[in-house]
Formats: C-alpha cells, structure tokens, sequence
C-alpha cells in the first residue's frame, strides 16, 4: 500500500504556481482538501513564464506540449474541462527535421502520413520499420505509464512487478540509439527518435532505450500549441484552481517553514512576515531551495549529477523563412562529438543541433501585426560541468548562433531582428536552477524512478515535494504528473481513484 501523509490534512499549502504546483492543487481540491498556493512572482506560470516586450509575448518556459490527455485530468479533478480553459491546436508537421545535408523531414503523428513520409525521404524499407519502430514506442509507452511513470514509489522494491518483465523484454534496460537502430537505419531517422533523450539529461547513446518513451509522447502521441502561448496552460490551471475555491496568493516567497512535533511542518512563514499555518506542504521549487528550506541535503551515495542546460536567443524579427514549421529541429553534422562536448568535455557544442521555434506560424497574436517570434535552443554544459564563462561568452554565442542561423539558410536573420533577448546557464542560475540549468537533475538510471529525489520527505512527514527534482522527472507532461503524485500521497486513493482511461494512439 502507498504511503500517504499521516494525521489530519485538510488545510494544504502549495509552494509554487507552477505547473506542477497547480496541477496539485487542483487535484487536492478535487479530494476535499482547502489549499493556499504562495508564488514569489506576480503571477502563475514557474519554469511556463511570459515575457512582455515591444508587443511580443514571449513564452519563457517550455514551447513543447505534448499529452493533454493529463491537463485534462487536472481539469476534470474539479470538474472542469480543458477546452474551457485552453484552446489547443494540434502542429501538423509536429516537427521538421533539416540536415546537414540539405535534406528534410517533416514529422507526422498520424501513421499513414509519416509511413509515406518516410518512404519519400529514406526509401520504403525504413517506411516499413517506422512502422514496427511506432508499435515499439507503444508498447513502451503503457508498460512506463501504469508502472513506472504515473506511480508512487515507496522503495526500489515497488519495481518489481510482472511490467518490470515486461519492459526488460521489450529492450528496455538496452541502449536508447542501439534500440532505435533495430528498427530504422537511416542514421538521420535515428536521431529524430533519439534526440529527446537530452530532455532527460543523457546522450542517446548512453541513455537507456526506457527513454525512447519520450519519443512516443513527441512523434506518436501529437504535439500542440495553445492559443495565447504556453503561459497560456498555467493562466488556465490558475483560473479553474481559484474558481474552485484556492487562495492564489502571488508576490509570497516562502522563506521558512515551521517545525512541530516530530518534524512536522505547522506553519509556514513568508518573506513579508506573515504566517499560515497548514496541515500539509507541497514544495515545488528547485532542489536546491528546497533543502534549504527542510534544512538539510539528503545523503545519497553519490552526488546528484545535472542536465547539461541551454542557451537561448529570444527574438522578436520582421519576418520569417518559408522553410520553419512550428518546430524545427535544425542538424549539425556531427553527433556523438557533440554531446561529449556537452556532458564530459563542458566545452560549447562545436556543430551544435538547434530546435527552432516559431510560435507565430500557429498563433500571430503573440508579435505585433506583420512581426513573428523566433525561439532558438542551443544545448549547453551546465555550471558544473561548464568551462565557460558566461559573462564573456554570452554576447559572443548569441552573435555564432546568428552567423549560425545564417548559414542554415534563414539569411538576414540578424538584421531581421527588432527585438531581442538571450538566456544562459547564468541566468538560469540566477532564478534558483542548480548548476544553472531548468532541465534539473538527469535520468540517469541512478536518478530514475525509485532512485530518483523521493516526493515523500523523510523526517518531515507531513511535507510532499513536485516538479521537476522529484519522480517522475523532466518535462510537461511529467511534472503534471508528479503535482498528481504529490495529492496523492496526501488525499491517498481519492486522487489515485480519479484516474480514468487514458488514450491509445497507435
């Protein structure tokens, strides 16, 4: 049976009006509980931030969504629904994959259109094992989700159910490229089935085939936007937890919390001096805030290791170029070079591969009439592994990346720029991320599931963390899960009992 939080919880306090925060606190209203939710910034959102500039409206956070199927969840806990409170639109390419070489791939979710898209570009053999490489990603993805990804652990014990055979002869504890490479060999097809693997902190090839269940959610499950940008999700997860009855409290950073009997958190305090007592806390910030304020770092046998983190360019242009979908993944030529580069080497990817977003293509609201936003990730070392000094580096980057861009055939990029603004591991570490990364800690198989940070706090049994840091990790449809988790270890089986059905896509 899962452990739950014991004693009286009917007053709960979420710290963090993130996602993950608002996606617990929906659920624990659903189960009956009264929930206070503190955020120190003005408004909702976390990591889904929004940035207003010069009549841009700039999408701070992640720009993939993918599973709505467990926004809804979170809606339904209160009765509400998703389409009342986000209008989504599903990206069709869900990606566009360009190479070095010149030639391009658009990704379909539906499997008669990528079948034909596959056997255009890489002939009708990889076309057949496209199709058999889908039907892997399936398998996968619903041996993960009912045992391994939307579950509480109490122990590595727990992972011993007949999933855990299951997922062992499905290929799952190999090798995430090699894995791939069963089934396609077109080495161009392989890393648009692999390179989600760096969401999870891991190069491909080191990374465990499990992780190809991100693969699934991106090429299988469908991609979409909602209209008014991602902040979008938060601002409608903040209107249906305050009509549901949460007390929403924006400008309160948390800066203690109060210890009773036993360790038990009675009360927490904000930085402008007020005091709330509580039943129960849920603590979605950071790992590093949240340690201090339990007041310790848990012992593990081995330090906790980052994922490498991400420099982004942010820019607001009078045009933009007919060959960007919604999503480009732009190819350097090298691979595994790079991603030495970037998790042993601590050096700057030298071809760098780039996910270029234009979120104008779907929604023109979010520039100024005749403008368009352009979002370019480069994956970087974080400050732990990093030999750079962004202080130096950063202008100089944010000047490659366009030359970059240039040579990648979105000529004149540079000077279409109205607007711009770049972020670095700096900056990240400057909101609180650990080794100045939003990507958390990396799945590594230590890292992973059970052996992951654990949402239950030890010594402090009335305190649940979600996010990122915690089970089950990295990403949008993650951390919705892990703010469910977190209800449930507090609301127990009235939570787990509101799980419904959820979609096969195959």
């Amino acid at each position: 049976m899962m452990r739950t939080v014991q004693g009286p919880t009917d007053h709960v306090v979420v710290v963090g009006a993130g996602l993950s925060g608002l996606a617990a606190t929906l659920h624990l209203l659903g189960a009956g509980r009264r929930v206070t939710v503190l955020e120190r910034a003005a408004g909702p959102g976390g990591r889904a931030g929004l940035l207003e500039l010069q009549g841009y409206r700039i999408d701070t956070g992640p720009t993939v969504l993918t599973m709505p199927d467990l926004l809804e969840e979170a809606f339904a806990a209160t009765g509400g629904s998703l389409a009342s409170r986000v209008e989504l639109r599903a990206l069709h390419p869900a990606y566009r994959a360009r190479f070095a070489d010149g030639s391009a791939l658009d990704v379909h979710t539906d499997p008669d259109v990528m079948e034909a898209e596959v056997a255009r570009f890489a002939g009708g053999r990889e076309a057949q094992g496209y199709r058999r490489l889908r039907s892997w990603l399936g398998e996968l993805y619903r041996v993960q989700m009912r045992s391994f990804i939307d579950v509480n652990f109490d122990s590595p014990l727990s992972l011993l159910t007949s999933d855990l055979a299951r997922l062992a002869a499905l290929g799952g504890f190999g090798r995430l490229q090699p894995g791939i490479a069963r089934f396609v060999q077109d080495e161009r097809l392989q890393r648009v089935f692999s390179f989600q693997a760096l969401y999870a902190g891991v190069p491909p090839a080191r990374a465990l085939a499990v992780y190809a269940v991100i693969a699934y959610m991106d090429t299988v499950a469908g991609v979409y936007f909602p209209r008014g940008g991602m902040h979008a999700v938060a601002r409608g997860l903040a209107a249906e937890a305050t009509d549901a009855g949460a007390d929403l409290r924006y400008g309160s950073e948390v800066a203690a919390l109060e210890r009773g009997h036993g360790g038990r958190v009675t009360a927490v305090r904000t930085g402008e001096g007020e005091r709330i007592p509580c039943d129960a806390v849920v603590l979605t910030p950071d790992l590093p805030v949240v340690h201090r304020l339990l007041g310790r770092v848990p012992r593990r046998p081995v330090r906790l290791r980052w994922s490498p983190s991400a420099f982004v360019l942010h820019a607001g242009t009078r045009r933009t170029w007919p060959q960007l979908a919604h999503h480009t993944l732009s190819f350097g030529d090298a691979w595994t070079r790079t991603f030495d580069e970037l998790t042993r080497l601590g050096r700057l990817m030298s071809d760098p591969s780039l996910l270029i977003t234009c979120p104008t293509a779907t929604d023109p609201s979010l520039a100024p009439e005749g403008r368009h936003l352009h979002y370019v990730l480069a994956p970087c070392p974080n400050l732990a592994t990093g030999r750079v000094d962004w202080s130096q580096e950063a202008p100089a980057y944010r000047d490659r990346l366009m030359e970059e861009l240039d040579k990648r055939g979105l000529e004149g990029f540079e000077a279409s720029v109205e607007t711009l603004r770049t972020v670095s591991p700096a900056d990240w570490a400057a909101e609180g991320h650990a080794a100045g990364t939003p990507f958390s800690a990396a799945h590594t198989f230590a890292q992973t599931g059970p052996f992951r940070s654990r949402n239950l706090v030890h010594g402090a049994g009335n305190v649940v963390l979600a996010g990122c840091g915690t089970v089950p990790g990295v990403g949008v449809p993650t951390v919705l899960i892990s703010g469910k988790l977190a209800a449930a270890r507090i609301a127990g089986d009235r939570v787990v009992a509101r799980r419904g059905p959820r979609r096969s896509v195959l």
